[in-house]
């Protein structure tokens, strides 16, 4: 069984922005990674760097962009921190994530966005790592929110 994570956030902006704020480098730095290396095109690079000293460990080293439609769906490979890497980081069995951008149909200005985190595995490690994910996106997604929204 492949197990999902699906987490939703409404956000004060417009799907638009809400991409540009997966996307853009300096944009991306401000609530995610210390350090962002996204070229938003398919194929494209997406690598964020927890530790910048240390691009090898807690990064996304490596992983692409496999989807991408401007201000609706971006897709990307994903790999997990260092005490993961073990098992999830290999080519062959990486994670990927969906992100959909949706307009609040009752209320302009809104934009709901979707984060969709699949390829888990059954093994304990994998249940573990997906734990820690569910967890992590979050507290990601609710940074995202205060920045966006301007909220201290």
């Amino acid at each position: 069984m492949d197990a999902v994570l699906h987490h939703t956030i409404r956000l004060q902006c417009s799907p638009h922005r809400a991409f540009e704020m997966f996307t853009l480098n300096p944009l991306v730095e401000q609530w995610f990674p210390v350090d962002a290396d996204i070229e938003p095109v398919v194929g494209g690079k997406f690598e964020l760097f927890w530790d910048p000293d240390h691009k090898e460990e807690n990064s996304t080293l490596g992983c692409r962009v496999t989807a991408l439609v401007p201000d609706r769906l971006l897709a990307f490979e994903w790999k997990g921190p260092v005490r993961y890497q073990g098992f999830m980081n290999a080519p062959d069995v990486l994670t990927h994530v969906v992100v959909a951008f949706f307009p609040c149909g009752d209320e302009p200005g809104c934009c709901e966005v979707h984060v969709i985190h699949s390829g888990w595995r059954n093994a304990p490690e994998w249940q573990a790592a997906r734990r820690f994910f569910a967890h992590a996106w979050d507290g990601e997604l609710l940074e995202l929110k205060k920045v966006v929204e301007r909220r201290p």
